[in-house]
């Protein structure tokens, strides 16, 4: 059990990862008041017991109650952990600045970049909540299997140490281990990054190249996060992490990852429209992919494999091409 226990959290989005963090806080003895902005959605909620949408087959917990009203869900709410996707992000803050009880920080399990700027979402959550305490939960954690309760190891990275011990101990559990960090711009980068580097992924694997093919693709995407990384600040010891390799192995190898599902439909010919109404739910690494791109040129950073996914989301190039523009590079030093 958490050794914070019979808290009420307010947990802002019910998709899939929304969800599934609620019914482990559940399970940690909490109370959650679950948010969702779509009305329908949270009806089918109350009425089925389970968020048949997106996590069919797992039985809400008692204690899982879900509100379309955002002051319903942070009325008495001791904590608050926002899982909505990184589009929403900005507005999600501005929504809470005026409703947030005081006293009370924001944790966030939102893994991307804001759309608009290419900024990390703590300096969005920092200009719509000065001097609130901030805390991201990242790691390698498919959310049906959080929901199911298999084990799962997250990070938890704070600039305020008490804040990330708070948030650690109310999702550590029974099968569920969290850990704390300081290093929260190592922890969003990792989480962005890897979402990108798993279409790329996606794509090899759905074009037939193989197992060497993919151990390169994640080894240099995680030299590339790394470079990314470090520029804005980021530590080493991060990216060897759960936030880092953790989980970027697991997005890139698991059908799980709707990033990776993304990048095998590319590489069957679907559009990019195509592959999102296929897979039916927000497929973060096509809006980071601009985003990196975006904070990769503004800190001159060589990011050659992200590069080739943009070009193929954004350019129209295809992944036959892409594949053969990162294969015509020049040779040289691996580590330099």
């Amino acid at each position: 059990m958490s050794q914070i226990g019979g808290n009420c959290v307010a947990v802002i989005g019910a998709g899939s990862w929304g969800t599934a963090l609620a019914i482990r806080l559940c399970r940690n003895g909490h109370r959650v008041q679950l948010w969702g902005n779509e009305a329908d959605h949270i009806a089918e909620l109350r009425a089925e017991g389970e968020n048949r949408r997106f996590l069919p087959g797992i039985a809400f917990p008692p204690g899982l109650v879900a509100l379309t009203a955002l002051d319903q869900a942070l009325n008495g709410a001791t904590d608050c952990l926002a899982v909505v996707p990184s589009h929403a992000f900005a507005a999600v803050t501005r929504a809470l600045a005026g409703l947030l009880p005081s006293g009370i920080g924001l944790a966030w399990a939102t893994k991307g970049l804001d759309p608009a700027s290419g900024g990390l979402l703590h300096t969005l959550a920092q200009q719509a909540l000065p001097g609130q305490d901030l805390a991201i939960v990242s790691g390698p954690s498919f959310a049906r299997e959080v929901a199911q309760g298999l084990p799962t190891a997250v990070t938890v990275a704070s600039a305020q140490p008490e804040f990330a011990r708070r948030t650690a101990a109310l999702l550590h559990g029974e099968r569920f281990r969290a850990y704390t960090s300081s290093d929260m711009v190592g922890v969003e980068i990792s989480g962005a990054a890897k979402n990108v580097l798993a279409i790329a992924t996606g794509i090899a694997d759905g074009l037939g190249f193989g197992a060497n093919s993919r151990a390169a693709l994640i080894t240099r995407g995680l030299t590339e996060l790394i470079r990314l990384g470090t520029a804005l600040g980021g530590r080493g010891e991060t990216f060897m992490g759960l936030a880092g390799v953790g989980d970027l192995v697991l997005t890139c190898t698991d059908n799980q990852s709707r990033n990776r599902r993304m990048g095998l439909a590319l590489a069957r010919g679907s559009s990019v429209a195509q592959a999102r109404e296929e897979i039916g739910q927000e497929v973060e690494g096509v809006v980071t992919a601009q985003a990196v791109r975006t904070l990769a040129q503004r800190y001159g950073v060589e990011m050659p494999i992200s590069e080739q996914v943009y070009q193929v989301l954004y350019e129209g190039r295809s992944p036959l091409q892409a594949t053969a523009a990162l294969l015509e590079r020049e040779p040289k030093p691996e580590f330099d």
